[in-house]
């Protein structure tokens, strides 16, 4: 029962770190260095809700799962619930990674 708890940590991980290492950082044009800092840091701070929910939704449909097989009502609920978390980080990483960009175009 273990292994499939470890592949799933394992492909969240490896999906996890692509996103982070291939995301581009906006391009930034030349202006006032505070308002540039704040636009990589809401930036940066949405990349990682969004990694941070990959992890939540593949734990949540693994306990799921889980729960479907092994009859275990609580165990999909709490999957049902992480799933959701999953889903709501990675709306608030949208919304932060588009409010560094519109901080960014202010700034120009």
């Amino acid at each position: 029962m273990k292994l499939p708890w470890i592949l799933a940590i394992a492909s969240g991980a490896a999906v996890a770190a692509y996103i982070v290492l291939n995301t581009p950082g906006p391009e930034y044009a030349t202006g006032n260095d505070t308002l540039e800092d704040a636009a990589r840091g809401t930036a940066r701070w949405g990349v990682d809700k969004r990694v941070s929910s990959i992890g939540d939704t593949i734990s949540g449909k693994v306990k799921q799962t889980a729960g479907k097989l092994t009859g275990d009502q609580d165990l999909h609920d709490d999957g049902v619930v992480d799933e959701a978390t999953g889903f709501v980080k990675d709306a608030a990483g949208k919304v932060a990674q588009a409010a560094g960009q519109a901080i960014h175009d202010l700034n120009r």
